[in-house]
């Protein structure tokens, strides 16, 4: 939070500030799609003085804020790059303090009316055989309660990266091409995204 809205959540009058905000964005054009990537935890919570788990909670917390202004807004897709494949790297204290975090968002999202009130499905982007057991099954019972929707998207990627998402499509493309079901010639930008995370978005 800035100087200026402390000030004015100080004042009592940050609410006011927020509606003055969001009146703003209304009058300009609204994208479709918004991606944000989670980062800076660490330095914030060195900054602050509190747990790096704490930080992520309060992170978390952000990010449902965001969630909200993009439904109050119409944007119609938004992507939180939440846990790339790199940091499976770090200390195994701060991976597995981001994966408990990242359970408790996922189990208040299975009970979160707004998911359902807005028709929002819920996507997970990434390899996410990698993660614990718990936020498999959690990522899975979300895109199932979430399945038939189709006003709203969010896509959560976590063990994301960009090139293990090419590396992956190349492999799927390549076994069909190994079966025959796909020719060589075939191969073409527009086949190649179908085979992206991404594919059953329209």
């Amino acid at each position: 939070m800035s100087v200026l809205e402390k000030a004015l959540k100080w004042l009592g009058i940050y609410k006011l500030y927020e509606k003055w905000l969001e009146d703003s964005v209304k009058s300009k054009p609204m994208p479709l799609h918004v991606g944000v990537i989670l980062d800076g935890n660490r330095r914030w919570a060195r900054s602050k003085g509190v747990s790096l788990e704490e930080s992520y909670r309060i992170g978390a917390k952000k990010v449902e804020d965001l969630l909200n202004w993009c439904l109050r807004l119409g944007i119609k897709i938004l992507t939180v790059y939440a846990f790339s494949t790199e940091n499976f790297r770090r200390k195994p204290e701060e991976v597995e303090a981001v994966m408990r975090v990242l359970e408790e968002v996922l189990q208040r999202a299975l009970k979160d009316e707004r998911i359902h009130r807005y028709e929002v499905k819920v996507k997970a982007l990434g390899r996410t055989w990698l993660l614990p057991i718990n936020i498999q099954r959690l990522l899975h019972e979300l895109e199932e309660a979430t399945a038939r929707y189709s006003k709203y998207y969010l896509n959560v990627a976590v063990a994301y990266g960009g090139r293990a998402e090419i590396i992956d499509a190349v492999k799927k493309m390549s076994e069909l091409i190994v079966k025959g079901e796909i020719r060589p010639e075939e191969v073409s930008e527009g086949l190649f995204e179908k085979f992206l995370y991404t594919r059953t978005r329209t």
